[in-house]
């Protein structure tokens, strides 16, 4: 089964992926972990949002690099009957659909849970996170990159083609 983990910022989706995939079980596929290993080295020290808006460009093909080894890892996890737990974002209807379609056409079980929590407490994680850099923390978030990242997300919704499960706050 291919699980895509949607919601906004600080919704909780790599704290609930990682306990998902022990339930399962299952291998999670993070993308901030992905960009961490592979080009943080090339960021400098805790990026604010301009930095992420003039480098736009680079900070993009570099994700799409990721995305596209994991879903075809993903495809072949799937093949040898493994579950994978895609914690990508999923911020738009369309990034779900890059991954939700081409899974479906192969006749795969397709599900999107959505963290449906409520955009003060998720601030309020972000604000804790960003102090803490636990397990899940990957970069600072400031209100700007927050409220900005709410501007964009599209909730995704039954009509997507996978099972949508809805875990609200």
């Amino acid at each position: 089964m291919i699980i895509l983990i949607a919601g906004s910022t600080g919704a909780g989706k790599s704290t609930y992926a990682n306990q998902l995939a022990h339930d399962l079980p299952g291998l999670v596929y993070s993308i901030d972990q992905w960009m961490r290993s592979l080009y943080w080295q090339d960021m400098p020290k805790d990026p604010d949002i301009k930095w992420f808006q003039e480098n736009q460009q680079w900070y993009v093909e570099r994700i799409q690099r990721c995305e596209e080894k994991i879903r075809s890892i993903a495809f072949k996890s799937e093949e040898i009957g493994q579950n994978s737990l895609l914690d990508l974002g999923f911020s738009t209807k369309d990034h779900r659909a890059s991954f939700i379609q081409p899974f479906v056409k192969k006749g795969y079980k397709v599900e999107t849970h959505f963290l449906n929590i409520d955009p003060e407490i998720r601030w309020d994680r972000v604000q804790k996170r960003n102090g803490e850099k636990g397990e899940t923390f990957a970069m600072n978030v400031d209100r700007g990159m927050f409220d900005y990242m709410e501007s964009i997300f599209q909730a995704p919704d039954e009509n997507e083609g996978a099972t949508l499960k809805a875990i609200e706050n």
